[in-house]
C-alpha cells in the first residue's frame, strides 16, 4: 500500500509499506479519506532528531476486517476514527484504528467530513468534561444556570467542536476570541444567550477589555485556550477568577518541549497565576486515563451527525491525495488556513490501489 512518511524539515515521503493487520479491540479501515493538523508540522519542528514516521491520525474511510474482541464495527461499516500518536499510520491507504476511538458514519456524512472531525473534536471533549480539566457539565445534564465560558481560537478546529459541545450542554454566555474567520463563529454561537465574538486583531488590551465588558459583571471560572498563541493565555489569565479559574489549553509552552520529549510532564504557562487550575488539554488521553469519556462521545458524534446539530469543520481537498500532504503541512505552519480543515482523498495518490 502507499503510505506518507513526514520527514524533519516538511518534506513527505510516499512509500510502498505493508498493510497493516488489526490485534485485539482494533479495526482495520480501508482509509478513503485522511486529515492533517497542526501537531503534523510541529511534531517535525519541535523535535528535530525524531525519525521520519506517518503523522497521519484522522482517517475516514470502510472497515476492512476487524480484531478480536470487536463486535460494535464490522467489514464494510463507513467510520471515521482517531489513530494514536505513535505509530500514527493515517497517511496511508489502510490504517489500524481502536475501536474505542473509531464511530459511525451516517450515509449522508461524507468521509471529507469524518476525517476533519477526530483528533480535534475529542480534544474539545477533553477539554471540555474531563474532572481534570474544566470539567463542565456534559450534554447528557446539561447546565440550568448560567456558566460563561471563554473559547479562545473559537475559529480553530478544535474552537469549532468546543463550540458546538459547549451549545448542547446549555452553557452561555459562550465568549469566543477570533479574527478573520469571525463569520465562521456567528454561524454558530447563540446571540440571544449572551454569546459574543471578541475581535484579538484589536490588541491584547481590547481583547481584554472586550472579555470584561462580554461577562456583564459575572466571574469567570472556565476558559479553554484553543490555540496557545499571541498571548492568549495572558489575556485570559488577565479576566479569569483567581480562585475559581480553571484553564485549559492545547498546547504547553515551548520552553517545556524538551522534557516532554524526555517523556517528563509538560510545565505550565508561569504567567498564569499559581492559584488557577491549569490544564494541558491532551486528547491522547481518550485512549488510557479518560477511555471511557472518548468512547461515550464517540458514539454521540454519530448521534449528533445523525441528527444534523454536529458538523464538521469545513476542509479544503488537496491536490493529488498523499502527495498533497507536504503543501498542506506548510500552509498550516505558515498560517494560512483559516476555519478550513485539509484533507487528502486516498484514490488521488499516484499508484494507489496497485495492492503493493
Amino acid at each position: 500500500m502507499k503510505e506518507a512518511f513526514v520527514f524533519p524539515g516538511l518534506k513527505v515521503e510516499i512509500k510502498d509499506t505493508p498493510i497493516p493487520t488489526p490485534g485485539p479491540g482494533q479495526v482495520l479501515i480501508k482509509v478513503v479519506v485522511c486529515g492533517s493538523n497542526p501537531k503534523d508540522f510541529k511534531m517535525s519542528e519541535w523535535f528535530k532528531k525524531m525519525p521520519e514516521m506517518d503523522q497521519g491520525n484522522d482517517i475516514a474511510g470502510y472497515v476492512e476486517s476487524v480484531g478480536e474482541g470487536v463486535g460494535q464495527f464490522k467489514a464494510g461499516d463507513r467510520v471515521a476514527a482517531l489513530l494514536e500518536l505513535f505509530p500514527g499510520g493515517g497517511y496511508a491507504e489502510y490504517a489500524v484504528a481502536k475501536a474505542q476511538a473509531t464511530f459511525h458514519l451516517p450515509d449522508k456524512t461524507t468521509f471529507e467530513e469524518g476525517a476533519a472531525i477526530p483528533l480535534a473534536a475529542l480534544t474539545a471533549v477533553i477539554g471540555l468534561y474531563a474532572a481534570d480539566r474544566l470539567a463542565l457539565p456534559q450534554p447528557m445534564a446539561p447546565a440550568t444556570s448560567s456558566i460563561p465560558l471563554v473559547i479562545y481560537g473559537g475559529a480553530s478546529a478544535v474552537g469549532t467542536y468546543a463550540i458546538q459541545l459547549a451549545l448542547r450542554s446549555n452553557i452561555h454566555p459562550i465568549i469566543c476570541v477570533a479574527g478573520r474567520a469571525a463569520a465562521h463563529v456567528e454561524q454558530m454561537i447563540d446571540r440571544s444567550k449572551g454569546d459574543t465574538i471578541v475581535d484579538y486583531r484589536k490588541g491584547h488590551d481590547a481583547v481584554v477589555q472586550g472579555l470584561k465588558e462580554a461577562l456583564r459583571g459575572q466571574t469567570l471560572s472556565h476558559a479553554f485556550d484553543a490555540t496557545c498563541d499571541q498571548n492568549s493565555w495572558i489575556n485570559i489569565s488577565k479576566v479569569l477568577d483567581p480562585t475559581s479559574g480553571r484553564l485549559t489549553v492545547v498546547l504547553p509552552p515551548k520552553e517545556s518541549l524538551a522534557d516532554i520529549a524526555q517523556g517528563k510532564e509538560a510545565a505550565l504557562y508561569k504567567e498564569v497565576p499559581k492559584s488557577v487550575h491549569q490544564s494541558m488539554t491532551s486528547v491522547w488521553d481518550v485512549f488510557d486515563k479518560q477511555l471511557e469519556l472518548g468512547k461515550v462521545f464517540c458514539e454521540y458524534f454519530t448521534k449528533g451527525l445523525e441528527e444534523g446539530w454536529f458538523k464538521a469543520q469545513p476542509q479544503k481537498v488537496c491536490e493529488g491525495g498523499l502527495g498533497g500532504i507536504e503543501g498542506a503541512l506548510r500552509k498550516l505552519r505558515d498560517g494560512k488556513a483559516s476555519a478550513v480543515k485539509y484533507v487528502f482523498r486516498i484514490a488521488d495518490t499516484p499508484g494507489a490501489g496497485s495492492g503493493q
